[in-house]
This record gives C-alpha cells, sequence and structure tokens, in this order.
C-alpha cells in the first residue's frame, strides 16, 4: 500500500492526471516529476500494480527491431539499476544475460541479423554454436539446435517491485497518488483557438471531480474504455496470457540467464530455484472485449486451462527434458492487452488536446516502461516528441481500427508475432479484408495477392494464370519475384496500371490556404492552380513529420496526397500547426477518390485515345495537374511519378472508378499493358532513389541528411516550420547521410534493416532495399554515418569500400549520391 490511500483527500485540482497505478502509469509520474511537473495526481481504481503489471514476466530484452524501440530499453535497464539508491526501493532488477536459441537455418538466419542488428545499435551480442549456448544454460537439450546467440545485457525485473520504486520517486518530488479511486468521466471544452476544437478540462471519480491541464490514460487493458470516456480511440483487446512456476530443480540458479526458444514458441526465466515457463502460442486465445472487463479486477487471474497451455508445455518438455521429473506450483493465466500491429501505444490523442495515452504494451511493458515514460514525459512537457515515436505513435490507427470484433479476431494473430520468426513483408492474415478500393473484385480477378496498409487491401503482385497468388516466406528470393520482376520490366518499357487508392488525401481549403501551407510546407505553395509540388513537412527540431505532394486545385484550395499509413497522423500534424488565426481547414477525401498511376514511355499511348485533353509535354508538362475527360468519366490527372517514369496519377470519383480502370486495361492491351503491384513500386522507387516517410524520412532525419534541400525554399525570405534548424543543419554539415546503392552481386537478397560498413567499420543501416529488375541486382537506400560524429560530405561518401551484411554473409555494394537509375530524370520528362 502507498503512503496515499483512500483515505487521502482528493484535490480538486492537479496540473497533470494520470490514471492508471502499473508500472506504466508510475513511469510516467516519475519522469513528469523529473522534468519539474510537480504537481501531478495519479488515480488507481484499485491499488498499484494490481491490474496486469503484478503477474508480467518481468523479462528485459534490450535488442528490438528498431533503433528507437532499442534506445527505450537501454535506457530503462539504466534506470531500474539506479532505482535503489535513489528511492531505498529495489527494483528487482538483475542483469542475467539471456540465450535465444534456433532450431531451423531460417531462424538462425533471423539470428545473424539481430547480431547485425546488434552492431548497428552498438550492442554487444555472440553468435553461439549449439555446444556453446550449452555452456551458458547447461539444462538444456541441444542436440536438435542450429545455433544461438548471446546477449550478455538482458535481464529481468520484479515488476510490482519495480512500480512501487518509480511511484515512491515520483512522491519524493511531489505527486500525489490516490488508491481506490476509479475515473469515471473525463470533461472537455471547444476553445475557439484550439485548432482541434475539443481540450480534456479534467477527471470525474467515484469520490469527486479534479481539473486537470493534462489527463494521462496509462490504464492497461482498460484504456479502451478510459479513452471512449473523452472521445479518444484506443485499439487494443485483452488475451488471455500464461505461463507456469515449477518446483526447483537442480542446476537452476539465480543467475541463470533468461532462454528463449522462439522456435518453441516458448521463454524460461529463474525463480526461486525454479523456472518460470511462458511463451507466446501462434493461435492466442482472445479474452473479454474491452468494454466487458469486469470491475473491480484486482490481483486477479483467469481460469486454467491446461490444454491452451499444451503446446508450450509440449515444447517446453522438448527443450528442458528435467522437466519430466519436476513438478508444477501453479499455472497462471492472465489478461493482457495486445494492439493491432504489435507496437504499443503512446502520445497525443488527435481527437482531444492534451490527452495522452500510454498502453497497450504486448507483453514488453516491464522492458519498455522506463523508456516510455520518459519519452511520453517528455512530449508532455515540450509539447512534441523529442525523438522518432512514429511506430508507437497512437496517430496510425484511424477510428475503424476500434471496432471491438475486428480487435477480438486480430489479437488472436498478434500474440503469437513475438515469436514468429520475422519474414520480411509478412502479412497479417487475420480480420481481413477490411477496407476495398471500388476495383479490388477486378484486382482480384486478375490473380493478385494483396497486402494490408491502414486497412486497405492492396495488391501486392499479379501472379500469372494458373499459380497461386501467395507469398511463400523465404529470406531469400521469394517466389512472386519474377511475377513482380515483370512488372517492373512493363513500366519500364511500355506501360503499367497501378492501383493507388490507398493514398492519404485531403483538401486544405479557405482564405488562408495559401499561407498556412507556405508554414508547413518546406517548398514554395505561392504557385500557379494546376500545379503539383512535392514537399516536405518538418517540425520545430527541423526533421520529417510527412513528406507529400501537393496541388493547387483553387485559388484557396490545394489537394494534399500522402501514404496511406498516415492519414490520422498527417491531419493532425498539419491541424495542430496551422498558424493562430489562420482560415484554413482540412478535410480527408482519401475514401472519395480512387488513384491509378499510369505509368511507363507508353503512357501517353495509352491515354491519349481516352481523352480530349492535349497531354504532350509541352501542353501538360511534368508537374501540372488538370481536371480532364477520360472515357465516360472526368478525373483530375496528374503529371507526376513515383516509378520514374513518364506517367500520370488520375484520381477518379469512387463510382466512376470500375469504369475507368476498365478502360484503362482495354486501351492498353495492344501497348502490352500490365497490372502493376506495390512491390514494383517499391522496387522502381529506390532504382531512382526516391524517399519514403516512415523509412529514410523520420523525425530524426532533417532535409540535409535525406538529400533533399532542394525541397526547401531557403533561396525566399519566407519562413517555415523547422527552418532555422534547417539552416543551422546545413551550416554546420550533418554525420550522416542519405544514399542509394546497389549491390554488386546479383546472388544477395536484401529486405531492409541490414548492417552497412565503410572498410569493415560500422557506418549505418539499410533504411529500404528490394530486387531492381532493371539494375538486375538489389537496390535500395541506406543511412551511413560517420564513427567519429564529423560531417559526412562528398568526400567521405565517395571514399572507402562499403558493404551489406546479409545474414551474415558480406557483400561489396556501390554508394551513389544520384539515383542509380536515370540520374538526369530524362525518362519522366
Amino acid at each position: 500500500m502507498t503512503e496515499e490511500t483512500t483515505g487521502s483527500v482528493l484535490p480538486d485540482r492537479a496540473r497533470v492526471v494520470i490514471v492508471g497505478g502499473g508500472v506504466i502509469g508510475t513511469s510516467v509520474a516519475y519522469h513528469l516529476t523529473k522534468l519539474g511537473y510537480t504537481d501531478v495526481l495519479l488515480l488507481e481504481q484499485g491499488r498499484l500494480s494490481s491490474g496486469t503489471t503484478w503477474h508480467a514476466a518481468g523479462l528485459v530484452g534490450q535488442l528490438r527491431a528498431s533503433e528507437g524501440g532499442t534506445r527505450l530499453v537501454q535506457y530503462s535497464t539504466a534506470l531500474y539499476t539506479e532505482l535503489e539508491a535513489e528511492t531505498g526501493l529495489t527494483a528487482g532488477y538483475r542483469q542475467c544475460g539471456g540465450v535465444t536459441v534456433a532450431r531451423t537455418e531460417d531462424r538462425m538466419i533471423q539470428l545473424r541479423r539481430t547480431a547485425a542488428n546488434a552492431a548497428a545499435f552498438d550492442m554487444e551480442c555472440e553468435l553461439l554454436t549449439p555446444d556453446e549456448a550449452l555452456a551458458h544454460y547447461p539444462v538444456m537439450r541441444v542436440d536438435d539446435l542450429v545455433g544461438a546467440i548471446w546477449l550478455p545485457a538482458d535481464g529481468r525485473a520484479n515488476p510490482t517491485d519495480l512500480t512501487l520504486a518509480l511511484a515512491k520517486g515520483a512522491r519524493m518530488r511531489g505527486a500525489r497518488i490516490r488508491e481506490r479511486t476509479r475515473v469515471i468521466g473525463v470533461t472537455t471544452t471547444s476553445d475557439g483557438d484550439d485548432r482541434r476544437r475539443r481540450r480534456v478540462t479534467g477527471v470525474r471519480t467515484d469520490a469527486g471531480d479534479v481539473e486537470a491541464d493534462v489527463v494521462v490514460n496509462c490504464a492497461g487493458q482498460w484504456a479502451k474504455q478510459v479513452g471512449a470516456l473523452a472521445g479518444v480511440n484506443v485499439p487494443l483487446h485483452s488475451a488471455e496470457h500464461f505461463y507456469v512456476v515449477t518446483e526447483s530443480i537442480d542446476g537452476v540458479h539465480t543467475d541463470m540467464p533468461i532462454l528463449r526458444d522462439p522456435d518453441g514458441y516458448t521463454y524460461f526465466k529463474e525463480e526461486v530455484g525454479g523456472l518460470v515457463i511462458g511463451g507466446f502460442e501462434p493461435e492466442a486465445k482472445p479474452w473479454v472485449g474491452p468494454d466487458a472487463i469486469p470491475y473491480p479486477f484486482e490481483f486477479q487471474l483467469l481460469e486454467e486451462d491446461w490444454e491452451h497451455f499444451q503446446i508450450l508445455m509440449d515444447n517446453a518438455l522438448l527443450r528442458i527434458p528435467v522437466l519430466e521429473e519436476t513438478g508444477l506450483k501453479k499455472l497462471y493465466n492472465g489478461p493482457e492487452s495486445f494492439t493491432p500491429d504489435n507496437q504499443f501505444i503512446l502520445g497525443e490523442a488527435p481527437e482531444c488536446g492534451n490527452y495522452f495515452v500510454a498502453a497497450g504494451f504486448n507483453s514488453v511493458g516491464i522492458a519498455s516502461a522506463g523508456g516510455a515514460g520518459r519519452a511520453l514525459a517528455e512530449w508532455i512537457v515540450e509539447g512534441a516528441p523529442t525523438t522518432d515515436l512514429t511506430g508507437v505513435d497512437i496517430r496510425r490507427f484511424a477510428p475503424f481500427n476500434g471496432n471491438n470484433r475486428w480487435l477480438h479476431d486480430r489479437v488472436a494473430e498478434v500474440l503469437g508475432l513475438h515469436y514468429e520468426i520475422p519474414w520480411p513483408n509478412r502479412e497479417m492474415s487475420t480480420a481481413r479484408p477490411f477496407r476495398r478500393s471500388p476495383v479490388h473484385h477486378l484486382l482480384a480477378a486478375a490473380n493478385a495477392n494483396f497486402g494490408s496498409r491502414m486497412g486497405w487491401e492492396r495488391a501486392n503482385f499479379f501472379a500469372p494464370a494458373g499459380s497461386e497468388p501467395v507469398i511463400e516466406y523465404s529470406w531469400g528470393k521469394q517466389n512472386w519475384l519474377p511475377w513482380s520482376a515483370a512488372e517492373q520490366t512493363a513500366t519500364r518499357t511500355a506501360v503499367a496500371v497501378f492501383d493507388q487508392t490507398s493514398f492519404s488525401k485531403y483538401l486544405v481549403v479557405g482564405p488562408d490556404a495559401e499561407a498556412a501551407l507556405q508554414w508547413l510546407c518546406t517548398a514554395d505553395m505561392a504557385v500557379e492552380v494546376g500545379s503539383c509540388v512535392y514537399t516536405g513537412m518538418l517540425n520545430a527540431r527541423g526533421t520529417y513529420e510527412a513528406d507529400v505532394t501537393v496541388t493547387r486545385t483553387a485559388e484557396n484550395e490545394y489537394l494534399m496526397v500522402s501514404s496511406a499509413a498516415t492519414t490520422e497522423r498527417d491531419r493532425d500534424h498539419v491541424t495542430r500547426n496551422l498558424p493562430a488565426g489562420c482560415r484554413a481547414e482540412v478535410v480527408d477525401v482519401t475514401s472519395a477518390m480512387a488513384v491509378f498511376g499510369v505509368m511507363g514511355p507508353r503512357s501517353r499511348e495509352l491515354l491519349s485515345p481516352l481523352s480530349d485533353a492535349d497531354l504532350s509535354d509541352e501542353a501538360f508538362p511534368f508537374g501540372t495537374s488538370r481536371r480532364i475527360t477520360l472515357g465516360y468519366g472526368g478525373v483530375r490527372a496528374t503529371r507526376i511519378t513515383y516509378v520514374g517514369e513518364l506517367g500520370w496519377e488520375l484520381y477518379v470519383p469512387a463510382e466512376f472508378a470500375v469504369g475507368v480502370y476498365e478502360d484503362l486495361l482495354t486501351a492498353g492491351e495492344a501497348l502490352g499493358v500490365a497490372r502493376g503491384g506495390y512491390y514494383a513500386i517499391e522496387s522502381l522507387r529506390l532504382e531512382k532513389g526516391y524517399r519514403a516517410f516512415g523509412r529514410e524520412l523520420t523525425p530524426n532525419v532533417d532535409p540535409v541528411e535525406a538529400g533533399l534541400l532542394f525541397t526547401c525554399k531557403l533561396g525566399t525570405d519566407v519562413d517555415f516550420l523547422g527552418r532555422a534548424a534547417v539552416e543551422k543543419a546545413r551550416a554546420d554539415g550533418r554525420p550522416s547521410r542519405v544514399v542509394s546503392f546497389a549491390v554488386a552481386s546479383p546472388d544477395a537478397m536484401l529486405w531492409g534493416g541490414e548492417l552497412v560498413l565503410r572498410d569493415g567499420v560500422v557506418a549505418g543501416q539499410v533504411t529500404s532495399a528490394a530486387w531492381g529488375e532493371t539494375c538486375r541486382s538489389c537496390v535500395g537506400l541506406a543511412n551511413v554515418r560517420s564513427a567519429d560524429g564529423s560531417p559526412v560530405d562528398a568526400a567521405w561518401l565517395d571514399t572507402g569500400g562499403y558493404e551489406v551484411n546479409v545474414g551474415g554473409t558480406r557483400y561489396p555494394i556501390t554508394l551513389s549520391r544520384r539515383p542509380i537509375y536515370d540520374p538526369t530524370n530524362a525518362r519522366i520528362r
């Protein structure tokens, strides 16, 4: 029990109210007070850690798929080792190391890639033979293993001890904690100066109301319910999560490392001389919907389900033979919340100002709590993220992602992803199809394989007649590659039609639309009606929040087009950063229009017979956008390309989409028209060196690093968000740079994330890679950096020998500051 309980007086006001007293809520409170926000009130409906925190396994594995995720956990472990000295309470943290074993060569390739990532993040990681793995973990069987890795920095924490230590640290700097106080409402107000129109003003509880400037939802599996109180969407759903505790075992000791056997879905950690055995079964068991979680539900478990646990127990017996003769103390079945994409949720809600969320930690809450708590506290204090949190940002979800039935079906798959091989381009299979283009049925009839982005079903590739349009996952060249290569060739030599309806599309309208976009965009928006401009949108730090194309469609109207995944994020960024008093609005028109890309040297030949418009280079130059007739319909045709060829993007009212698409395919038959999928687009854009938000362009990258200074209006006196930071970066130079590359050998298959070496020394990572059929090898973009932090310039890039580490094998690569394909842009004009 904490010092402040039900008997303490509930204050009338606090600067920040945190809802939820688990490890995440207490971490946010701790870090807010550390940053000087001492007027913090944390409310917990039961007792601290009594929700899902108390039954967490407490594993702290430092190496994550991204550098940002890894840095969060690295900070967590540093914090956990220091808490006792600060607070007098231990976090129960022990750095014991971790062994991850591989039963198959595919898994071993993954572990070799993991080891390369560790080198990129400057972390210690050692590849092991089975016998070397046995030396670290003597009670396991190794005769069926291919190899393993050793991560000495891994550890484990006691979840309840950690929570109480963080809570005490927060109280020591002024935070108040009130247990057994349930939040039953959130109050908001409309503010004419707030571009989002609503902001939070406080909470209602079963013990009274509290005014607040900021509310933080850290309610764990209750976060969706608590979000709904403020009209905020928090897409998560609980699943039953299992582990068993054994009696003591000879040879198991306090410093035993964590053992992970992902091919057997299981992990093992020492506890009181025995083992905790848990895992992530391939098909999980969703619990009740977020709106049906019982109250109270404090320090409670669900019924045992040995039948569901059987797959984990069978694999545990295989890995640790002595378990055959070891008693079991208890099977724990505790519900835990999971998100639709297996990444946690962090950030300020787009629906309501000053309402923040930290929830849905997908079984990595203990490992992530310290770093995530600090990141969110900094976001609250600074008014914006201080680093790249794109992958966990709440704005990656749309309202439709909150459908409970959809979430129920999706989390059955998500839990198992923890130990699934993270295949390149792996697609979710549950809760699909979801959103469909008007021509989806025509794509399906043409033998398309569909991927999913922001819920949209999108054609990855088209299989030839008689072949199944499926992905056979592997680390090497996958089965669909020849089919995608044919689409690439058609685009380069003839013409291809791509369904790109999933683009995010917005209208920026109003008397001050031009002024608004001049402030938000790096490029000059004072252009003629009918002009299309490629531009970045930055934050105050001068790093990327989006890259978009913007077309001026009328004096007071612009059409902004962005990637499918960033609809909510882009709209929120624009809305919250409009200049004060600006008379402009953002309208999402994504679903109103289909988009068809007609790309290739014969694209003009395809379109001309269908339209009365003059499509010649003189009459319709690159960067032009006009309404034209097409067949029986009317479309907006924009001369632009993301594949590096002559082409147009056609924006078609949804009701005319089927007819226009059919006309395009019919008219193109004599020209060798092909249907193209997103895998071909990826290959073609990488040959051309086009950057993508979320990979090359992130909130950690500025236009200098990205090689996109040409998109910035620095030659004018027009200010824009982030301009001062960009000018400073240009003057000082940057220690990293995004560059194109091609692999010398056609045998290598790259997918992104591979380690880059310069003269044998770690020099960065591949951000995107794909097979480039025109180049007959893999091509990509990489962010390379100097070892000493000195500016990366042309001389540095043009000297030295470069390689990529592909699953443990090094291949020479050629770097280029210009596009690999058509560096003079002759093909697009």
